[in-house]
């Protein structure tokens, strides 16, 4: 082959027959590399075609390509596989969900897949947040707009087919952290998450509401209030006494929470205008308990709703420390009142809290 070769001179090519042939040749090759050069370079787009793309365990690269080709990410399929086995990666891609736009080079793409630089979109919701808590977070990280979402925990249609009577689906939004990749709508999200309730509320609370004068609805309700007013998990059965000692003896559970609910989120002060609210929420108004929860609480609300603990107390006053000073009679939780709001400053490095109505029931 090399003394064949040698007898060939870049005359003799370029010569008779094979002149125009070899040129064809070239210029197919020249062409060929240039659109591959500027195919690993460019991408395809500005960034206006986005798609999450799943990888499969044992997937297809060939399969992926061509997706990617179709959804019009990159420009060609066949050039995306031919670059991953000329850089080594082939052989590499990870499973997961991805991220990508048409703004990507084919290596960044590759990049991403053989380092499995998976997508995550994931929301927690916190534990006692309220539905109008959630959508303006949902709102602030780009997920979904405030006022659809809160149109979703209100839809009637979408209410009947979660099987929740009330107004919404605030208290059936499990705290817990979602993963929203595959979610395109706030309904979509509702139905994860109180999926979520369903799942946990009957395998650990079904058998206990069964002993419970209480209906579901209550339950959820109380537990709510529970959640809002506690910080130190060990009182939350201790809380939940309180409010049910209050209800069997026909007193208002004149709980803070309770009364800004609808309005704003309670932070730990109310004033002499939040107590008067006209709201069949505010237990400052009605006896007995709200028409529906005030937040989503979590399994440890619950279960003290449903196993509080047995006591005589009446009354409670936060101790600046994050516990509370619990009262059997209103004299006892005055002088407590007295002592831990109006005798002294908080502790250095506790929380301050406030109380405008210091001599009823509230953390603060």
């Amino acid at each position: 082959m090399t003394a064949l070769l040698s007898k060939l001179s870049c005359s003799s090519i370029f010569s008779g027959r094979l002149k125009w042939p070899v040129i064809a040749a070239l210029l197919v090759v020249l062409l060929g590399a240039a659109r591959f050069a500027v195919f690993i370079f460019a991408p395809h787009g500005e960034g206006r075609t986005v798609r999450i793309v799943n990888f499969a365990k044992g997937g297809s690269l060939k399969n992926l390509a061509s997706e990617l080709e179709t959804e019009g990410v990159i420009a060609s399929a066949p050039l995306f596989v031919l670059s991953a086995r000329l850089s080594g990666i082939s052989g590499k891609v990870q499973a997961g969900t991805y991220r990508f736009s048409d703004a990507m080079t084919p290596p960044e793409i590759l990049r991403k897949l053989s380092t499995g630089d998976v997508f995550e979109k994931r929301f927690a919701v916190p534990e006692g947040y309220s539905i109008y808590q959630l959508a303006e977070m949902l709102d602030s990280r780009g997920y979904f707009k405030k006022e659809p979402f809160l149109e979703a925990c209100r839809d009637p249609v979408l209410l009947q087919e979660l099987g929740i009577q009330g107004p919404s689906v605030e208290g059936y939004l499990y705290p817990s952290t979602y993963d929203l990749v595959k979610i395109d709508d706030p309904a979509d999200m509702i139905r994860q998450m109180t999926g979520q309730f369903r799942k946990v509320y009957a395998g650990k609370f079904s058998a206990a509401e069964k002993k419970s004068r209480l209906s579901r609805v209550q339950i959820i309700t109380l537990a709510s209030i529970v959640e809002k007013e506690a910080v130190a998990h060990e009182e939350k059965p201790v809380i939940a006494s309180v409010f049910l000692n209050r209800i069997k003896k026909g007193m208002p559970l004149q709980s803070d929470p309770t009364a800004t609910y609808g309005i704003r989120a309670f932070g730990g002060k109310v004033s002499g205008s939040d107590v008067r609210r006209d709201s069949p929420y505010n237990t400052y108004m009605i006896r007995g308990l709200p028409p529906g929860p005030i937040g989503n609480p979590s399994a440890d609300a619950i279960e003290a709703v449903l196993k509080p603990a047995t006591t005589r107390y009446y009354y409670f006053v936060a101790k600046n420390d994050g516990t509370h000073h619990f009262s059997r009679s209103l004299d006892e939780h005055n002088r407590a009142v007295q002592l831990y709001l109006k005798g002294g400053a908080p502790r250095a490095g506790s929380p301050e809290y406030k109380n405008d109505r210091p001599n009823i029931t509230g953390r603060r």
